[in-house]
Formats: structure tokens, sequence, C-alpha cells
């Protein structure tokens, strides 16, 4: 799934295509959305603003409508130059918005909806949400408050996962700010110190905003995806197993994580 930089990252580079024009072109060629009639209704319309929070992404238009995005596994937006070739089937294209020959297109859905904004700031999946993990402020002592209201026997690591909690960890962020912050991910989250729990959340917040401003190459991979291979920091091999209801596979140190 997309984590919260790489969501950031695309809106950053879809706003300055779109960002202050009227789209030349807009087609909803999935079946699902095609009865919508999008290109009626944004027709003649700028795009005022392309934002993210947490792992959903909003292109907003005059006149109150919002294009709103979570990609979940499966979708991903792409931009191409006049003339590239798509690197993904055009069958699984759910948007495409033109502007001087350069495409904004947005693939596999699967949450692709049109909605006025008054409910982009009142739907409940939006107005729960944390607080952004790279948004400009952070409160500390909110997200601490969120955090402990969690079930205390939840693994810390499954924790940094609920949105509800703080928008826009993944399972990338979770295994590498666990490891920048010498901390256990299995360690129930009522046992974990509020200054380590803190730290881990500070080492997301700075790395994940280097990434939105160099892109995802730029992430870091102390654990992630090194299963076997030796920690950089300890010398102990690395380990990895699914976490939480989910499954999701958690990547760790046992050296140096306690």
């Amino acid at each position: 799934m997309p984590e919260g930089d790489s969501i950031h990252y695309a809106a950053k580079r879809i706003a300055a295509v779109l960002g202050g024009t009227v789209p030349e072109r807009i087609a909803t060629p999935h079946p699902r959305i095609a009865a919508g009639e999008w290109p009626r209704r944004l027709a003649g319309r700028e795009v005022h603003a392309v934002d993210a929070l947490g792992k959903h992404l909003f292109i907003r238009f005059d006149g109150g409508l919002t294009l709103h995005s979570h990609l979940r596994m499966t979708g991903a937006w792409h931009i191409y130059g006049p003339g590239e070739r798509w690197r993904r089937s055009p069958r699984s294209a759910w948007l495409l918005l033109t502007r001087d020959g350069t495409e904004v297109v947005q693939f596999g859905g699967p949450l692709l909806e049109l909605i006025p904004d008054s409910r982009a700031r009142t739907d409940p999946r939006l107005a729960e949400l944390g607080q952004d993990v790279i948004g400009e402020s952070f409160n500390a002592e909110e997200f601490l408050h969120r955090l402990r209201a969690d079930d205390p026997r939840r693994p810390f690591g499954d924790a940094l996962l609920e949105q509800r909690t703080i928008a826009g960890i993944g399972n990338i962020w979770k295994s590498e700010s666990c490891h920048a912050a010498r901390l256990d991910p299995w360690r129930e989250q009522a046992a974990v110190g509020d200054e380590q729990a803190l730290a881990a959340v500070r080492f997301a917040r700075v790395e994940m905003a280097r990434c939105v401003r160099e892109g995802t190459a730029a992430r870091p991979r102390a654990v992630y995806r090194r299963t076997g291979q030796r920690c950089r920091r300890c010398g102990e091999r690395i380990r990895s197993r699914g976490q939480g209801e989910g499954n999701r596979i958690t990547y760790w140190c046992p050296g140096c994580q306690r």
C-alpha cells in the first residue's frame, strides 16, 4: 500500500501539472465511475489545489467539487510527458486528466470519488483521521492521547498503522521508525515510554518529509525487506513475520530493538 510520503509526493507532482489550470481533457474509462458524468460536471473548472492527508489525495476544483482518492493496495498515480508510453495497461485506468500533452492517470482505483467539499470536511473516514505524520505541525500530546486510547496490549508496531492515531504511516515506515528508535515493534504499546514513542514518530516525520522532496527512492532501508541480512548497527540478523489483524509483515532487529 502506498504510504503517506508517496501520496504527498504524488500530490506535489500533480499540482505542478494541473494546479491553477483547467484540464484540457477529463476521461473516466472505468465502468464503475463512468456513469457519474465527471467530464461533464468538471468541464471548465479550474484545479485550485492538490493536497494530501495521510494516505488520501485530493484534487480540488472550483465550484466546490473534489476528487478524492485512496489507493489501498492496488492503485497508483502516474504522470506521463507528451508521447510517453504508459507503464500500466490502459484497461486499468480509472481517471485521465491532461494539460499541454502531459497526462495525469489514476490506475486501479479502488477508492476514487467525486464529492462536494462539504462532504470532504465531514466524511467520517476523513474526520476521524489522526494528525498527518508529515503535516506542517505536529502536536505530541494529541498523538500520545490517541495512542494511549488504543488497545494497551496492541504491539507498538501495529499501533503505528492505526490511521486514527496518526495518518500516513504504513508497513515500511512502521518498521524503519521502530528500528531508528531502537524499539521492539512487538512490545505492547502500554509498555512503550512517551519519549520512545515520540522518537519513532519524529524519525518518520523527518525522513518522510525528505522523501516528499526527493522521491521515495530516498527511503531508508535499515530493516525493511532485509530479512536474514546483518543489521548495520549491531550485526544481528534481521527478522520478519506477520503482525496484527492484517498480518502485515514487520521487519526488526532482535539485537538492538528491545
